[in-house]
C-alpha cells in the first residue's frame, strides 16, 4: 500500500470516529486489576553488540527489568562455550579464566518475567589485540594451592607500582574469594596502594576451605596500566596456634587451641635497632637461610641462620640464635629478630605454621602497616575503613570483648599491641 495513502485513511478513520461513538455502540469491557497484558522482560546485555578492542578482563553484564535472568551463554568463535560464573549480586558473569586477545565471542542471555514470558538477546564482540601501549603493573598473591595456613592468615595482593585511589574500586571488584564452611570478610588497602589484604571480622575457622582468584589479566588500572596476569590459590586452614612475646619479661608464650604450650626466653633487638611492636603472621618458614644486610646504612653483615620465621617485609624474623642465649630472657642485642635458642627455634618450626598470629609488646616502636600481612594491626572498623567498596554493615566480629592473643579461632582479632609509651 502507497505510505500517504494508507496515512489518508487514516486521517479519515480518526476524523469520523465521533460520529461512530455517538450512535448505538457496546461499552468496552472493563479489564480488571490483575489481568492487563503482561510484557516480556526488558533486557541490556554488555558488551554492545559488535564492540571492539574489548578488554580481556571482560564480564558479560546483563540488566534486567520485569523479570530476573534464567540463562547466560558464552561462546567463541569457534562454538566452544566458555566457563563462566555469576557475581553474588548477579550483575554479571565473570569467564572463569581471562578470554583470548583478537578472537570474537558471542553472549546469549535470556530473562524470564513473572509471566513466564522470556526475553533472549544476544551480543558479539571481538577482544583487542596483545599489543598494549599500556604498562603492565605486577601483582603477586601470597596464597597458593594445597597448603595449610594458620588461623590469622590473610589473603595478601602485592602491587609494583601501586594501585592509585580512583583505581581500587575497578582491581577490588575483580579479587574473588569464596570459604567454606562460609565466612565473609572484605578486601582493605594500604594507603600507599601496593598491598591490598583480605580477612574475616574473626579469625578463620580451623578445616575451613579457602579459593581466592585475582583475576587482574587484562584489566584497565586507571587510563596508563593494565593488569598483568591471573593468579589463584585454594587451601585450608590448619589448627589454632599463636604466639605472644613481651619485651618486659622477655619471654614468648606458645598457644595451641587457646592452652599454653610452652613458655619460651628471646633476646629482642636492641635501642638503636628495636623490634617492632604490633599483631603480625608468619609470612614464610626457612630451615636455613643467609641474612646480608650489607646494604645498611648503618652497616651490614653477612651470617646464616638456622630455622627462621619471617614476619616482616622490613626483615623481622624469630630464628635460631645461638650466639646471644646467655642474652636471652634477660637483654635485647639482636637487629630487630626475635632471637632463640637453636632447641627452642627447632621446636617452634615444628609447632608454627605460615598465617599464625605472632603479637609483640611493649618495645621501642610500633609495627608500620604494610610492613608484613599486618590485617590484625587494627581493629576490624578500622580494616574495613580501607575497603575501596562498601562493606556490609552486618560483618562484625562476633564477640565484644578482646580475647587473648591464644584465644581459639572463631573468636574475634586482638586489640593493636600497645607501643612502649603505652606500656
Amino acid at each position: 500500500m502507497d505510505v500517504r495513502r494508507r496515512f489518508t485513511l487514516l486521517a479519515v478513520t480518526m476524523a469520523t470516529a465521533p460520529l461512530v461513538v455517538a450512535g448505538c455502540t457496546v461499552a468496552p469491557k472493563t479489564v480488571k486489576s490483575g489481568q492487563e497484558k503482561k510484557k516480556p522482560p526488558s533486557l541490556t546485555v554488555t558488551p554492545s553488540d559488535h564492540a571492539k578492542d574489548v578488554p580481556i578482563s571482560a564480564e558479560v553484564g546483563a540488566t534486567v527489568s520485569g523479570g530476573k535472568i534464567t540463562a547466560v551463554r558464552l561462546t567463541d568463535d569457534k562454538g566452544a562455550q566458555v566457563a563462566a560464573e555469576p557475581r553474588e549480586d548477579g550483575s554479571s558473569w565473570v569467564p572463569s579464566k581471562p578470554l583470548d586477545n583478537s578472537r570474537t565471542y558471542t553472549a546469549e542471555v535470556t530473562a524470564t518475567g513473572d509471566s513466564g514470558k522470556s526475553t533472549t538477546q544476544k551480543t558479539t564482540f571481538t577482544t583487542t589485540a596483545t599489543s598494549s601501549t599500556k604498562s603492565p603493573i605486577t601483582s603477586t598473591l601470597y596464597f597458593t594451592d594445597n597448603q595449610t595456613y594458620g588461623t590469622a592468615m590473610p589473603l595478601v595482593v602485592k602491587f609494583d607500582p601501586g594501585i592509585p585511589k580512583e583505581a581500587r574500586a575497578d582491581v577490588q571488584r575483580r579479587l574473588f574469594v569464596k570459604t567454606d564452611p562460609p565466612q565473609p570478610g572484605t578486601w582493605s588497602w594500604i594507603a600507599d596502594g601496593t598491598q591490598v589484604e583480605y580477612r574475616a571480622p574473626d579469625f578463620w575457622k580451623p578445616g575451613t576451605k579457602i579459593s581466592v582468584r585475582s583475576a587482574l589479566q587484562g584489566l584497565p588500572i586507571g587510563k596508563d596500566a593494565i593488569g598483568d596476569e591471573d593468579h589463584t590459590g585454594t587451601s585450608k586452614i590448619g589448627r589454632q596456634t599463636s604466639l605472644d612475646i613481651d619485651n618486659a619479661t622477655k619471654q614468648m608464650s606458645v598457644y595451641a587451641d587457646g592452652k599454653l604450650l610452652k613458655k619460651v626466653p628471646v633476646s629482642l633487638g636492641k635501642e638503636s635497632t628495636p623490634t617492632s611492636s604490633g599483631n603480625m603472621v608468619i609470612m614464610e618458614k626457612f630451615d636455613r637461610t643467609t641474612f646480608d644486610t650489607r646494604g645498611d646504612p648503618l652497616g651490614g653483615y653477612v651470617v646464616d641462620v638456622d630455622d627462621a620465621q619471617r614476619l616482616t617485609w622490613g626483615g623481622e624474623f624469630i630464628h635460631a640464635a645461638p650466639w646471644s642465649e646467655g642474652e636471652q630472657g634477660s637483654y635485647n642485642t639482636s637487629h630487630g629478630c626475635t632471637n632463640v635458642s637453636s632447641v627452642d627455634a627447632h621446636w617452634l618450626m615444628g609447632v608454627t605454621q605460615v598465617g599464625d598470629l605472632v603479637t609483640v609488646k611493649g618495645t621501642e616502636v610500633k609495627l608500620d602497616q604494610g610492613n608484613g600481612f599486618t590485617a590484625w594491626n587494627v581493629s576490624w572498623d578500622e580494616f574495613a575503613k580501607g575497603s575501596a567498596l562498601p562493606v556490609p554493615a552486618g560483618l562484625k566480629p562476633t564477640q565484644s570483648a578482646t580475647p587473648h592473643p591464644g584465644a581459639v579461632a572463631g573468636g574475634s582479632a586482638p586489640a593493636p599491641a600497645p607501643s612502649a609509651s603505652g606500656g
